[in-house]
């Protein structure tokens, strides 16, 4: 049976794997030149090197990522520390300090002052009870507000990263959801890996490869402007174009950026590769072989500063960071204006599910109801979802997606 899949992101790729591993002829279609959507790579003239277009930062416990990896034969592309570790550092007092899990489920690095969140005592981490009992209508900051320096150096800034959304307006279950595959689970769900060359090299270009070895057609640069309803279909197009193409389908509407700024500078990766800034406008900040990028969550409070103000500031705080000179090295901005859904209950339930009316139509993409906010994660078990839910239909079986 031969199956479409429209958009070459990473949630369309998920989906043509897995679609092409169980046997089926896929043809992608991708209306830009090149695959990836907001996990790519490209050569950047201005600082004369391959940047991605963002950083992600991936954990053990993203299960559905690692065996995509897997699948594709990228799993080596990851690197990071072998231990649950995250540097920090607080631009407010000039210290910084590494949260140090441990590896079991239960977790023992609350007791040790030397491992958990400076300032914080035991009781603010009962806190994060709360998010458990978390309510759709909940809000992140309203709800973990009682949690003192717990929230203020490290869940706002996990939020805000995570949900790519203020967490004054953030809904505290999307929160939920990411605990309960990581830090519920304990230090061996949460160590850190991100792409060693790059994304495009970790989840796009072995995939490719992957699919044309094994004799799926590839379509780059062509759009797919409208769908046959006889044809077995995904759908894994940003939201607004899925809107698009299926009239009357409700889809989130309201979104929010994402800043990255790459510097030309080669900067030691310390015991990680990567830390988070508290208290500035700096939120993550990592050292690749000669560029420090940085990437800041929920951009858009920044849309009426010039590039130029930006990195100016970005840099400043850097350099105060690590001693760097004050001097602005030759950078490129990257503004995602509509990187991903706006995070609150509302557009939370604007979510649709992976199948459609049509049982010829599946959805796929991190804005469908996959139980995890907008994250390479969540991207990939859609499109997961979607495959298993077509081939379900076209076995003439039933599946519960």
């Amino acid at each position: 049976m031969s199956v479409h899949v429209i958009g070459a992101g990473v949630a369309g790729l998920a989906a043509a794997c897995q679609l092409t591993e169980a046997g089926h002829h896929v043809v992608l279609f991708e209306a830009a030149k090149t695959a990836g959507g907001r996990a790519r790579s490209h050569y950047d003239n201005v600082l004369g090197c391959r940047i991605d277009n963002g950083n992600h930062l991936l954990l053990s416990g993203n299960i559905a990522t690692l065996a995509y990896l897997q699948r594709i034969g990228a799993n080596r592309s990851l690197t990071g520390p072998a231990e649950p570790i995250f540097p920090f550092h607080d631009l407010r007092t000039g210290k910084s300090w590494t949260l140090r899990l441990n590896q079991g489920g239960f977790p023992w690095w609350i007791f040790s002052s030397r491992r958990r969140v400076p300032g914080t005592r035991l009781h603010h981490y009962l806190g994060l009870l709360k998010i458990r009992r978390a309510k759709p209508s909940d809000l992140v900051a309203p709800l973990l507000a009682g949690t003192g320096p717990l929230y203020s150096q490290l869940l706002e800034l996990l939020a805000v990263s995570a949900l790519n959304t203020s967490p004054q307006v953030a809904a505290a279950a999307a929160l939920r959801s990411v605990f309960a595959e990581s830090l519920d689970l304990g230090g061996y769900a949460t160590i850190p890996r991100y792409a060693r060359g790059g994304l495009s090299e970790t989840f796009v270009d072995p995939a490719l490869n992957w699919l044309r070895e094994r004799g799926a057609v590839i379509r780059l640069g062509e759009r797919v402007s409208e769908l046959n309803p006889a044809q077995a279909t995904i759908l894994a197009v940003p939201p607004w174009a899925a809107a698009e193409l299926v009239p009357g389908l409700t889809v989130p509407n309201e979104f929010e950026s994402i800043y990255n700024l790459h510097f030309k500078y080669s900067l030691p990766p310390g015991e990680a590769g990567f830390w988070g800034f508290i208290g500035g406008m700096t939120e993550w900040v990592f050292a690749h072989s000669s560029v420090i990028s940085v990437t800041i969550s929920a951009a858009s409070r920044y849309a009426d500063m010039s590039a130029q103000d930006i990195a100016a500031k970005v840099w400043s705080e850097i350099a105060s960071a690590f001693s760097l000179p004050p001097e602005i090295p030759v950078y490129r901005a990257v503004w995602e204006k509509r990187a991903t859904m706006l995070a609150t209950p509302a557009q939370m339930a604007r979510r649709p599910k992976t199948r459609t009316n049509n049982p010829n139509l599946m959805l796929a993409g991190d804005w469908t109801d996959t139980g995890l906010p907008a994250t390479i994660e969540g991207a990939i078990r859609s499109g997961n979802a979607a495959a298993q839910a077509l081939m379900s239909g076209l076995n003439g079986l039933s599946a519960i997606v």
